[in-house]
């Protein structure tokens, strides 16, 4: 019997250390198995994070032609009141010159009607001149 004892003890203890390793590797299973459940929340965290970036860099995308827009059209209102300006100055340079004009004219009026006025005097003397007075021989 002691010579089927150790075949039987050495089977028992092959399989206990069997088992040793089976539960060895079940953990070192169970460890890989924990990584890479990490590892897949720590992916799926990061297309999250990736997905809201995107979605912020969307955002920023449609602000910036926003902006882009807008100063555009602030450009383009720029524009149309430089030419607004221009156009005002030439107005009040035209504006200038047509009063130059009126008060030359009015000058050259007041100068006609002056003229006529020393005309219509000197004639009024002529005639008080010429008029027979009471007492003058005729």
């Amino acid at each position: 019997m002691s010579d089927d004892t150790p075949p039987v003890e050495s089977n028992h203890v092959e399989a206990e250390q069997g088992r040793e390793d089976a539960e060895d590797q079940r953990a070192d299973a169970d460890r890989a198995r924990d990584s890479a459940e990490a590892n897949r929340a720590a992916a799926e965290s990061s297309r999250e994070q990736a997905e809201r970036l995107r979605g912020f860099a969307e955002d920023a995308r449609a602000l910036r032609e926003q902006y882009r827009e807008e100063l555009e059209l602030v450009r383009q209102e720029r524009e149309a009141l430089r030419h607004a300006a221009e156009e005002t100055r030439q107005a009040a340079e035209d504006a200038r010159h047509a009063t130059i004009e009126a008060v030359a004219a009015t000058a050259d009026s007041l100068s006609t009607s002056l003229a006529q006025m020393q005309f219509l005097e000197e004639a009024r003397n002529t005639l008080k001149q010429l008029k027979p007075k009471k007492g003058d021989i005729q």
